[in-house]
């Protein structure tokens, strides 16, 4: 027994891209909200890729890469 479906697994693997740019959208709002909600004083600490080492950084240059990093990702949701 075999099934054919007409294009629905485009629409299937569109809407769960879709779903997993909303949820990387709504991530990085997060991550930009919480940086811009620290004290000034407080330290911030990047991840290493693929990896478990944390590093110093600087709070306003991790927020303004998290920042330029959610207008891309907002970008990408609307050519969705």
């Amino acid at each position: 027994m075999s099934q054919t479906n007409c294009g629905s697994s485009d629409n299937v693997s569109e809407y769960s891209a879709l779903e997993e740019v909303n949820r990387k959208v709504k991530e990085q709002k997060i991550i930009v909200d919480e940086l811009c909600n620290l004290k000034k004083n407080r330290k911030v600490y990047i991840q290493q890729r693929n990896s478990n080492v944390f590093f110093l950084a600087d709070r306003s240059q991790t927020l303004s890469s998290c920042k330029k990093e959610l207008d891309y990702m907002k970008k990408e949701q609307q050519d969705l």
